[in-house]
């Protein structure tokens, strides 16, 4: 998993909308996730599975990452999806619903089926009560497939829970914490959930940081007006990026040579934090291209 590329703002496209998928190349988000499930309508399945496989094939998104959400597999689409989604060469497969390790390896064979290029990834929804019951379980798969990312879906894991989505999200907070900790116990992605209020710029900031206090990479959206405040938010900031440079260039100096802990600008730094110092560069140079 490049855990240095950025993964800030995760901007959901309908797949049934080809305006919006041409825009998209014009977009400052990190990732696009061109949605074949949620925001198209059954009837429309079809249509938009030729519009986003035609789409990914074109190309023209430039550095994006571009992930395509399928159906599950249990639905009367999901595999039709897999095959056109990966016969169109995406960086990544976005699955819902998934609430098992063994659901999983099921997913991870199809897209080896299908010939999904080997360096794409698969991507994960937790958004049920069964997902959060069995994090571990789910994260745990890595080690055998090629899932990379979890992404939370609050708005049907409240509904699922009946649990109300208000600011702070106290509800929910067990859930986004043990989601972090599973998958950064497998070396995965993090990924916050989308915040439905378009209009309230300041509650969608706060939210952010939350996520961001929390552990999360970044944020799914659903409108590009929510782009510009995940990719400030879930960037590092200069100080954090001189800080970086500071440590990497402090135990880099030959009288450090085989210490565990030195001190840089007044504060004990150890080989932990040298590691982090590295991360945060290579996100912010990437981030830079």
């Amino acid at each position: 998993m490049n855990s240095a590329r950025p993964r800030r703002s995760c901007l959901y496209m309908p797949g049934a909308n080809a305006k919006a998928l041409e825009k998209a190349k014009t977009l400052a988000a990190d990732v696009l996730i061109f949605d074949l499930e949620d925001s198209v309508a059954p009837e429309a399945k079809e249509e938009a599975r030729a519009q986003v496989a035609a789409a990914v094939r074109g190309g023209g998104y430039g550095k994006r990452e571009i992930i395509v959400r399928v159906n599950g597999l249990a639905t009367p689409w999901g595999r039709d999806d897999i095959a056109a989604a990966c016969a169109s060469s995406p960086d990544g497969i976005l699955a819902p619903k998934i609430e098992s390790g063994a659901q999983v390896a099921e997913l991870d064979a199809a897209l080896a089926a299908a010939d999904l290029p080997k360096d794409a990834t698969l991507w994960v929804n937790i958004e049920t009560p069964r997902a959060i019951l069995n994090l571990a379980d789910i994260a745990a798969a890595a080690r055998s497939t090629r899932l990379a990312c979890f992404v939370m879906g609050l708005n049907d894991l409240s509904k699922e829970t009946r649990a109300q989505q208000k600011p702070g999200r106290a509800a929910f907070q067990a859930a986004l914490l043990l989601a972090v900790m599973a998958a950064r116990a497998e070396g995965l992605t993090a990924i916050d959930g989308v915040f439905n209020d378009i209009a309230d710029g300041a509650g969608f900031e706060a939210e952010c940081r939350q996520a961001l206090e929390f552990g999360y990479d970044g944020k799914t959206l659903i409108h590009p007006s929510q782009i510009e405040a995940a990719n400030t938010v879930f960037a590092p900031s200069p100080e954090e990026v001189t800080r970086a440079r500071a440590v990497i260039a402090a135990f880099a100096l030959p009288e450090n040579a085989g210490k565990g802990v030195i001190k840089v600008d007044g504060r004990m730094t150890e080989l932990l934090h040298l590691e982090e110092a590295k991360r945060v560069v290579a996100v912010s140079e990437a981030i830079g291209l």
